[in-house]
């Protein structure tokens, strides 16, 4: 692993021999001075420099560190610990920095006791953070106050200003079973799966990809719990509001078969609209299964049997026309005679 540099960090912090300065006496101090004693939170032991004897760092942290750089995510760290120029946090195996310019609220004039007692008493607290700075191979990793409380606002207030029935732009982030997740410019909404298409979708990454960009229509919007649905299929006009202006009973349309089940098999005729043909209209005669006449990504011509735009129902047929009819006269002419009546 490399290092990463956030250009938003302070640029006053020193590269060279920075963990040794900052553990020991804090990023503005004078090298001569003597070195300041971390104070480690109650209940925890002193917080160490990564290099010293007995400190284990693990390869998954600094993975999960360099995700979350990345990614600019924010998490909350307690802070075990301090010196002359800042805080040190803990995030599992792995010991941060603080600097004190990045820490929200934190006084720009202080005496060196002042700023000291100022530090210690935020020890043994919890910190929401954001990584700015970050050396795998150096073992150094450095956190903001500052760029998470930035951050939070603006998500917060992207999530104050979406409306629902907006459309906005953004970028796939995640693709997974339920639906996808798309990032609006720092705050994630959510898709679901139901909502990706008036079609079929039988897994989201079916249509779309992570990176991806996408314009997606706001379905609601809870800011208090940050959540945001969205909907891509509602942009388009959804193909059962008109299924009856375009369509009418008898016609032979041409459609792909896209499920077969025990009891028929549906077609789809156009983007959103599929059409079910039952079993006793696959075709004449007996058979074991519909999968015995067709097959899922078949193309076949079938012919409207009935419209029902508002149940979100078309059904239809591959027999011939009048095949149906045919069938039932041939049934009563089999039929065995009734026994006349007794005479009295």
């Amino acid at each position: 692993m490399g290092k990463w540099h956030d250009p938003l960090a302070d640029p006053t912090v020193p590269d060279e021999g920075y963990w040794q300065a900052v553990l020991q006496q804090g990023d503005w101090a004078d090298s001569s001075a003597p070195p300041i004693t971390v104070a480690p939170a109650a209940g925890t032991a002193p917080a160490e420099p990564p290099a010293a004897a007995g400190f284990h760092e693990t390869d998954a942290d600094w993975q999960a560190a360099t995700d979350m750089y990345q990614s600019g995510d924010t998490l909350r760290l307690p802070v075990v610990g301090y010196n002359r120029g800042g805080l040190l946090v803990a995030y599992n195996t792995l010991r941060g920095f603080v600097p004190a310019s990045h820490l929200v609220g934190f006084p720009s004039y202080l005496g060196e006791e002042e700023r000291r007692q100022e530090l210690a008493r935020r020890v043994g607290g919890d910190l929401v953070l954001r990584v700015i700075e970050l050396d795998c191979d150096c073992k150094r990793i450095v956190f903001s106050e500052r760029a998470a409380s930035s951050e939070a606002a603006r998500k917060q207030q992207l999530l104050n200003e979406v409306r629902p029935g907006e459309v906005r732009q953004g970028y796939v982030t995640n693709v997974c079973d339920f639906g996808v997740f798309v990032d609006l410019g720092g705050v994630e909404g959510l898709m679901h799966i139901s909502e990706i298409s008036w079609g079929r979708v039988n897994h989201p990454g079916d249509v779309l990809h992570s990176g991806q960009l996408v314009n997606v229509y706001i379905m609601s919007v809870d800011p208090r719990a940050g959540r945001i649905a969205l909907s891509l299929k509602r942009l388009l006009p959804d193909p059962w509001a008109t299924v009856e202006d375009r369509y009418r009973v008898g016609q032979t349309v041409e459609g792909r078969v896209t499920n077969v089940v025990n009891f028929g098999a549906f077609v789809c005729i156009e983007e959103g609209l599929e059409g079910l043909i039952h079993i006793s209209q696959l075709a004449e005669g007996n058979f074991l299964h519909p999968r015995s006449v067709v097959h899922e990504g078949e193309t076949v011509h079938a012919r409207i049997l009935s419209i029902d735009g508002g149940n979100r129902r078309l059904a239809l047929s591959l027999r011939e026309p009048g095949a149906e009819m045919a069938e039932s006269i041939a049934a009563e002419e089999t039929e065995p005679f009734a026994d006349p009546l007794p005479e009295e």
